[in-house]
């Protein structure tokens, strides 16, 4: 079998490149498929374009290619032709390209159309087509320009049939019409037809959610002995006592179901799943507030220290209260503080230590761990998950786990993402929470939206701007924050106090910046997502999206969720053009609603993909797959695992261990 490092055109630097993506032999190669493609088989006439498109057209320049410099930035501009109509066209920082294209040449471009900065519609950066087809595109890997990597595919394939042997038995394949595997890849990577493509992505589909499915399984069978807590029947009433509000019916129900577990000779594995505001985090913190009753340590890892800071804020108002003594540990600790916070873990005298990945790190050691808990659980992989629950002593029964997702996910979705987890799902808002009026805003009522903006600051109110860029870019055509901020700061909101916060800020100025926000002394946050989760400003009653149409509707929904946390009436301006995704972010607050509309509108795969950043979880699901494959391949499991199909479950788990024993858990599926 061909080594990948005998594959012409691998010298010793690309061949670094494709191990650190993760690419080691050559059916790793093989198995890396095209993220998207793009049809330049046929143009579309210019006059039928629309802003949002991904097209491909044909005309002729108006005019020769105009270069022009600006900034140490250079731009090529021209206006693109047919019968139809015509589009203006540019490229950044690629001059040559002035002299490449002449205005007697048919010229074909494939691309995104988009509206510049004052909303007229153009081209920005499309690629000159000179190959007609269904053409690949895998996602961009330093030093490997897309042409090369395609080259690097076409040698893989002639090494197919050694390095890629099928893995479903011929009866399940004939059963849910599924073509060979081989057939499937090689019209993976280079479509002959559209109907090839179909039948090839159904394939891989639909081999990716099952293998994922039994890998789940399988880990679920496999759950550890646990700690048994004595806890009392009157445990989870206990506690809801302490609290200042009553509890809703389904925090009710999710606390006796983790009460239940607890008690259990299993070691618990549970998610809760809910919306933004339901109640999740006083959830988890009566499951820690049961086991400190019942003697044990719990920790809570957060994916950020703005989110960890205010889960041990809430934590010493709700349970330090009832004598529960609560710690942070957090990375970037100073040395005595780190410490400090290190002897109180290990001597037990912190019962619930809340914290980031630091909780996991070497040097860290619990008295008697019982209950180990994930917020924001699509941030952390299952090996983090399970760092994290091996903290507890060597030959010890398993910790519970209880991982917390507030990003929405239909239930069907759900059971194939965490197979290996039951699931609780809050269906239930508090009441008193103000619903969030949602409006799409284009860009030509700015002015009025500023102006409501400086009256909400007069009554004491807050507003968020979020921008989907840290930096200006003159490949993306979207607003930044820091352009944002510096705009605002000299414009049209200088008279208020502005402050601004991305994810690479340095972390003290980060946290300074938000605490700010918190303490009412900012009037407007300039932010990138980062603000997402872990911001909790009542007195913010304005969330501003900029180019909302570049992100999610779960995203939006998250964001969306920063305000309407107190009692006065919130608002969501969505900045960009009108689209179906967006109008049903305007029609619902329905966190679950508003997550099946994104997975029929988008597929699984690029559902699951905004949790993976940007690593498809399931190989495949990017890939023309949707809603009802899930559902197929559930069934799918479900026969295989019945009497008289042992020796295909068989073959089928033993794939599953082979293609996720590095993305779910080495140690468990080995």
């Amino acid at each position: 079998m061909m080594a990948l490092s005998e594959l012409k055109g691998l010298g010793k630097a690309r061949l670094d490149t494709l191990h650190k993506a993760g690419i080691h032999t050559v059916a790793d190669l093989l198995l890396t498929l095209p993220v998207r493609y793009q049809d330049t088989s046929a143009s579309l006439p210019i006059g039928e374009i629309a802003p949002g498109m991904e097209i491909c057209v044909s005309g002729y320049p108006k005019a020769a290619p105009r270069l022009s410099r600006f900034h140490g930035m250079t731009s090529v501009t021209l206006r693109l032709c047919d019968e139809t109509g015509g589009v203006p066209v540019v490229w950044y920082n690629q001059p040559w390209l002035q002299t490449q294209i002449h205005q007697e040449d048919l010229l074909t471009l494939y691309g995104r159309v988009d509206r510049d900065k004052q909303g007229r519609i153009r081209m920005a950066s499309p690629l000159i087509v000179r190959e007609r087809g269904i053409l690949p595109v895998y996602r961009a890997l330093a030093g490997i320009p897309p042409k090369t990597m395609r080259e690097l595919i076409r040698q893989a394939l002639t090494q197919l049939e050694d390095c890629c042997p099928e893995t479903l038995p011929d009866i399940l394949r004939l059963k849910y019409h599924l073509c060979e595997r081989n057939f499937a890849l090689r019209q993976a990577h280079f479509p002959e037809t559209k109907e090839n493509l179909a039948i090839a992505l159904r394939r891989v589909s639909f081999e990716g959610m099952l293998l994922y499915q039994a890998a789940a399984a399988s880990l679920r069978g496999e759950r550890a002995r646990g700690i048994s807590m004595d806890v009392p029947d009157d445990g989870p009433e206990a506690y809801f006592r302490t609290l200042p509000f009553p509890p809703t019916g389904a925090q009710r129900r999710v606390l006796q179901e983790i009460a239940n577990d607890l008690k259990a000779p299993i070691a618990m594995g549970r998610m809760i799943q809910g919306d933004v505001g339901c109640g999740k985090t006083a959830i988890a913190f009566g499951a820690m507030f049961l086991a400190a009753r019942a003697g044990y340590q719990s920790a809570l890892m957060a994916p950020t220290e703005i989110l960890a800071r205010q889960h041990l804020f809430s934590a010493k108002a709700m349970l330090e209260s009832q004598g529960i003594p609560c710690g942070l540990l957090i990375g970037g600790m100073k040395a005595k503080e780190r410490r400090e916070a290190l002897q109180s873990i290990a001597s037990g005298q912190w019962r619930v230590v809340i914290g980031t990945h630091a909780l996991i790190s070497e040097g860290v050691e619990y008295e008697n761990l019982g209950l180990v808990i994930t917020d924001e659980q699509h941030r952390f992989g299952v090996r983090q998950r399970r760092l994290l629950s091996r903290k507890a002593k060597e030959n010890e029964p398993a910790p519970n786990e209880l991982v917390m997702s507030a990003t929405p996910i239909p239930r069907s979705l759900a059971l194939v993402l965490y197979g290996d987890l039951d699931l609780s799902v809050v269906d239930e808002l508090p009441p008193g929470r103000t619903p969030v009026k949602t409006r799409i805003v284009p860009e030509d009522k700015r002015e009025g939206l500023y102006n409501f903006i400086r009256s909400e600051a007069a009554q004491g109110r807050q507003t968020y701007i979020v921008c989907p860029l840290v930096e200006e870019s003159e490949q993306i055509d979207a607003r930044s924050a820091q352009e944002t901020y510096a705009d605002l700061c000299t414009g049209p909101l200088s008279d208020l106090r502005l402050g601004l916060t991305y994810g690479d800020q340095d972390a003290q100025d980060k946290a300074e910046t938000i605490q700010k926000f918190s303490a009412g002394e900012i009037d407007v946050l300039i932010s990138t997502t980062v603000i997402e989760v872990g911001v909790n400003v009542p007195s913010a009653t304005v969330m501003v999206i900029e180019n909302a149409d570049r992100f999610g509707l779960s995203q939006l929904h998250q964001l969306r969720g920063r305000v309407g946390r107190g009692a006065k009436e919130s608002w969501c301006f969505l900045m960009a053009a009108p689209n179906e995704r967006l109008k049903t972010l305007c029609e619902t607050n329905d966190g679950f609603q508003i997550a099946q509309k994104d997975l029929e509108l988008r597929g699984p795969g690029d559902f699951l993909g905004t949790r993976q950043h940007g690593d498809t979880l399931l190989p495949g699901m990017a890939l023309g797959s949707d809603i009802h494959l899930l559902e197929e391949t559930s069934a799918c499991l479900k026969w295989l695992r019945s009497p008289g199909y042992e020796e295909e479950w068989a073959l089928v788990r033993q794939a599953a261990q082979t293609a996720f024993a590095r993305v779910i858990d080495e140690v468990a599926m080995n």
